[in-house]
């Protein structure tokens, strides 16, 4: 609780849950002991333990909540006794308003529809929370107060249960012993487990690419996959009309590890067979090809090749080459401008060039 009260207000903060061991004997005496038996009755929980008599275990930033019941009308005072001896006052506080709690109801701070929560925020270790019931109102002026006007919740001058007992038997000894009664409740605030994945995000500039990471397909680029053991690991992003794309990477508990692929060479088709419509050229020509090991040049290829080289003379790079039935397409990118080349074979051995040039401005 301690340095931490706000609008959230953190009771304690979390350690490491040890394995409770027995849970501590919980009585009104465990922190301040009222010598007689008055007929008002009070008990105290927090929101793990509706019996009132176990020890649960919260973590970091874990919400809270306190119940207490009484048998009368009474105002109800909460303390937080933290590991390190400092003590908070839960209620009554400048966010909650009221603590009177009628008889035979329980009552949860903060409220469901209060503005505020209370939030586990440390010390870590052993925590007591105390509710101390009265039937007429406590000045609790000696032993706690609100530091600034802007302080939400008062500060306790008393260190540790033995302090907070002698504090609180000052402001009860004039009052009649039938007339004021306590409870105890425990709990403990451990530490967090540490984070033991992290995520990837691969971005590509190119569609339809998918992402291999330690020989298991995560799915397509552009996406950031969470949950991934820390480790290091082989990764492989391919795209159509690419070549394959590998790295390694280190995926880092509790943080997102980058990788950002650039496609700019595309795997170059196989150049389709010269055909000239007549069986016998044909088949001259691919004999021809086959005696030399190499293809005859397709002219639509030339042609493609051509203008691919004056444009990347130009500033242009290029992005994508697809092989077409009568031809070749391919994608060139400078700047905001991206031009598309298209190639075709046409009747009586000629060849179209069509470029298509889109520009975008930003405004």
């Amino acid at each position: 609780m301690k340095s931490t009260l706000t609008a959230l207000l953190a009771l304690g903060t979390v350690a490491q849950i040890s394995t409770a061991s027995a849970a501590p004997k919980i009585s009104a005496q465990s922190i301040i002991v009222n010598p007689a038996q008055p007929d008002l009755n009070v008990s105290v929980r927090v929101n793990k333990d509706t019996t009132g008599a176990q020890n649960p275990a919260y973590r970091i930033d874990e919400r809270i909540s306190i119940s207490t019941t009484v048998n009368r009308d009474a105002y109800v005072y909460l303390f937080n006794v933290n590991p390190d001896g400092s003590v908070d006052q839960v209620l009554p506080n400048r966010l909650s308003g009221e603590n009177f709690v009628k008889a035979n109801t329980t009552t949860t701070f903060p409220a469901a529809d209060a503005n505020f929560t209370y939030t586990v925020g440390g010390p870590i270790g052993q925590n007591k929370v105390l509710a101390l019931a009265s039937l007429t109102p406590l000045n609790l002026d000696q032993i706690s107060s609100f530091k600034t006007a802007q302080d939400q919740f008062a500060t306790v001058t008393a260190k540790g249960q033995d302090g907070l007992a002698q504090a609180l038997s000052i402001v009860v000894t004039p009052l009649p012993q039938n007339s004021w009664v306590s409870d105890t409740a425990f709990y403990t605030v451990a530490a967090q487990n540490p984070v033991t994945t992290g995520s990837l995000f691969v971005g590509t500039n190119v569609s339809g690419a998918t992402v291999t990471l330690n020989g298991q397909r995560l799915g397509g680029a552009n996406v950031t996959y969470s949950n991934l053991r820390a480790g290091t690991y082989p990764v492989r992003v391919q795209a159509p009309g690419f070549r394959d794309y590998t790295t390694t990477v280190t995926i880092r508990a509790g943080s997102t590890t980058n990788v950002n692929v650039e496609f700019a060479q595309a795997v170059a088709p196989t150049p389709a067979p010269v055909t000239t419509g007549n069986n016998v050229l044909d088949f001259i020509g691919t004999l021809l090809g086959a005696i030399t090991n190499n293809q005859m040049q397709d002219p639509a290829r030339s042609a493609y090749d051509r203008k691919v080289s004056d444009l990347q003379a130009q500033g242009y790079g290029l992005q994508q080459t697809r092989q077409t039935n009568t031809g070749f397409v391919g994608t060139l990118v400078k700047g905001g401008s991206t031009v598309t080349l298209t190639v075709d074979r046409g009747a009586n051995r000629t060849v179209r060039v069509n470029v298509n040039e889109t520009t975008t401005y930003r405004y």
